[in-house]
């Protein structure tokens, strides 16, 4: 996994789809547009390459190239199986410039296409770190298949160089299928509930994460945009209360950043945002969070 304070630069690409989302609400593809509206609001702050961060109190040197937005991936809105092979192909031509991935989704049908993109472009034992309030470890149900906005974290550790040795899922609660609890026990992954995050705290949170996935040699940070409680991200695919504050997920970004290849943020869903885009101004923010906090830019 990268190094803490190694210079990078980022690719980022929309992936305007929903058509996995059988389940919960449409309206995803609409999501890269009004995050990229987000995000500029943001970057104008950038002045003569360098961003001021209250947190730390520091001006980081970002360059003028931190963020460099590669537009939309080739969306076929009736054909997921090619949708999901562009969005690969996206994220594995990214790292092979030697460029880190961010991806805005779309759908988390969006993980397991950006999972393998990584499993593509870099040799090794890839790690995910998964922050969603569901465990998307369906295998196929007649109401969604096999491929779907359920089974990304499935069809992932299908690749043969991701491991549940080397995966955790964060943020996860309430309730799911029987049958994923199955293979969960059977496979060994594991998960820090929303609960167990939130008694953690975000410091402790990513120490026990990163401790769980120290044996991979690559890290992608997928992030549904659900882990939040809907209090703070009401723009989502489904709303399942307790999850965490806009705070906390903002600061585990910041510490993960360093330590991830590749990040994608999904179910982001402007048909259910306030009106004022408060679900895609936060999910702007998480993304330059961790371009900045991963870029290993000087600070003074």
């Amino acid at each position: 996994m990268p190094r803490p304070h190694e210079a990078r630069k980022f690719d980022v690409w929309g992936v305007p789809f929903d058509g996995g989302s059988t389940l919960g609400w449409p309206g995803s593809r609409y999501a890269p547009a009004r995050v990229r509206d987000a995000l500029r609001w943001i970057t104008q702050r950038i002045e003569n390459g360098a961003i001021y961060s209250l947190e730390s109190d520091s001006v980081h040197e970002v360059g003028d190239d931190l963020l460099r937005d590669r537009g939309d991936v080739d969306v076929i809105g009736h054909d997921i199986l090619a949708t999901i092979d562009a969005c690969s192909t996206a994220v594995a031509d990214s790292l092979r410039e030697g460029r880190t991935p961010i991806v805005i989704g779309g759908d988390d049908s969006v993980l397991f296409p950006c999972a393998q993109g990584v499993h593509r472009a870099l040799p090794g034992r890839v790690g995910i770190v998964h922050f969603d309030a569901h465990l998307d470890l369906l295998d196929h149900n007649r109401h969604q298949g096999r491929v779907s906005q359920s089974s990304g974290m499935r069809r992932s550790l299908e690749l043969e160089r991701v491991n549940a040795d080397d995966c955790i899922q964060v943020a996860v609660r309430h309730f799911n299928f029987p049958s994923s609890a199955e293979f969960k026990r059977k496979s060994g992954l594991t998960h820090i509930t929303a609960r167990e995050f939130q008694a953690l705290g975000p410091v402790a949170a990513v120490e026990q994460i990163l401790d769980r996935v120290s044996g991979a040699d690559h890290l992608f940070l997928s992030f549904d945009i659900d882990a939040i409680d809907p209090a703070f991200a009401p723009g989502a695919g489904a709303h399942e209360p307790g999850g965490l504050t806009s705070g906390e997920a903002l600061e585990a970004v910041r510490l993960l950043a360093p330590h991830c290849d590749a990040f994608a943020i999904t179910e982001v869903n402007p048909m259910t945002d306030h009106t004022v885009s408060t679900t895609a101004t936060l999910t702007a923010y998480l993304l330059f969070h961790f371009a900045v906090s991963g870029s290993g830019a000087t600070r003074r």
